[in-house]
């Protein structure tokens, strides 16, 4: 009996130290590549840029009542309030019927499109469309002199308060395949067998998605949430290529107001936002895993 117990816990020892050696690559990159470079941001979110002074929370004081960041706080909440919840629904209402085709498996490839496009080639599709000569306002004047209810359209898009819901466009056409393909991958791992059974005793397909189908789905709605939340804020490419660094107020968001901050060399400011941002990422994060653990 001893003898079999020190067996196994040899084994124990051995799977540890693999699992420990495994590990540690990954773990080294996480420390040296995130968590030093974000405590050194830390540190000098309380000192000054070229003396390095210690001055407190100056800098946050400074951020907070600096009319560009609250700007650019307020666009980034509210587009990342619109986003999730409609890049969410409609993935899922795309899913749900894809689901059904037997072909399912072969076609979801194709939703992942959009993410292999380079920004480059996208910028352009959009200056294109949402410019005051680009296809939009060409087809809506040719509705127009068809239908006789306007005339030549001209709006700039990207130069007004539209350009705001121009961004959401582009963030949930390049986003939604993969939304797409999560849920998906959620559906056709539900068994078969529940909905075979639940058909059975009469229940109709509205039935079923609510009862079966979506109970079933919780895992794969915070994977695609947390996913969501975290590529809301790496929508900068597109938006700094199509309107530059200084765009329409309503299209400002948090990734500008850095791109600025780092150009005027205000590494003081960027420090104490980029912290502010981070925590303010875990938090979210964390109150979302426990909202999920609880339900």
């Amino acid at each position: 009996m001893r003898m079999r117990m020190h067996k196994v816990s040899a084994k124990v020892h051995k799977d540890t130290r693999a699992f420990f050696l495994f590990l540690a690559p990954s773990l080294l990159g996480v420390i040296i590549f995130v968590l030093l470079p974000f405590l050194d941001v830390f540190v000098r979110s309380f000192q000054t840029v070229v003396t390095k002074q210690f001055v407190g929370f100056k800098n946050y004081a400074t951020i907070f009542s600096n009319q560009a960041f609250q700007l650019a706080v307020k666009n980034t909440i509210r587009f990342t309030l619109v986003c999730i919840p409609l890049l969410v629904v409609i993935g899922l209402l795309i899913a749900l019927p894809v689901s059904r085709m037997k072909s399912a498996g072969t076609i979801k490839s194709l939703y992942l499109f959009p993410l292999a496009m380079p920004t480059a080639t996208i910028v352009i599709v959009w200056k294109m469309v949402f410019y005051k000569q680009g296809f939009l306002n060409l087809i809506l004047t040719q509705l127009g002199e068809w239908t006789g209810l306007w005339g030549e359209v001209h709006f700039d898009y990207l130069g007004s308060s539209a350009s705001f819901w121009v961004l959401v466009f582009s963030y949930i056409w390049k986003n939604a395949g993969y939304t797409i393909v999560l849920w998906l991958a959620g559906i056709l791992g539900i068994p078969n067998e529940l909905l075979e059974a639940a058909r059975v005793d009469g229940a109709s397909e509205r039935q079923c998605i609510m009862k079966i189908i979506l109970p079933n789905l919780k895992g794969s709605l915070y994977t695609i949430v947390i996913l969501s939340f975290l590529n809301s804020f790496k929508i900068y490419r597109e938006a700094y290529l199509v309107a530059g660094a200084y765009p329409e107020q309503d299209m400002y968001l948090l990734q500008h107001l850095f791109n600025n901050w780092f150009v005027n060399l205000d590494f003081d400011k960027m420090a104490a936002a980029a912290v502010c941002v981070g925590g303010f990422l875990l938090v979210v994060i964390m109150l979302l895993q426990r909202i999920w653990d609880k339900t």
